[in-house]
């Protein structure tokens, strides 16, 4: 069992990591479709994306109606490209944006 100083140690390593953002995208084998994305933290967006889907709640309608059809085991994840690290929050957003519509039109997917 961990004690209240290993506990303490865990949250303040977690707290402390870097978060990479960059560009993913999500692919229905069974329809051919692609969805792709941007994220702040790479880490986390599959989970995210994942739990929306299985509650049914996702905003990306095209990818709900997706998940619903063909189930979980016919959509991959993948990330696409890893950001270069940047100070400034705003800086950080345009890169994303600018990169998410670089690889919708370069894969034919829709950007979420």
């Amino acid at each position: 069992m961990v004690g209240k100083e290993g506990r303490k140690a865990a949250v303040a390593a977690y707290k402390e990591r870097k978060s990479v953002a960059g560009v993913f995208a999500v692919r229905c084998l069974s329809a051919g479709s692609a969805w792709v994305g941007g994220a702040p933290d790479l880490d986390k967006i599959q989970n995210r994306l994942w739990f929306q889907l299985k509650m049914g709640g996702c905003p990306h309608r095209s990818l709900q109606a997706a998940w619903n059809a063909y189930g979980a085991e016919s959509l991959a994840f993948e990330v696409v490209e890893r950001l270069e690290d940047e100070e400034l929050a705003f800086a950080r957003t345009a890169a994303l944006k600018a990169r998410v519509a670089h690889w919708a039109a370069a894969l034919g997917a829709e950007a979420i």
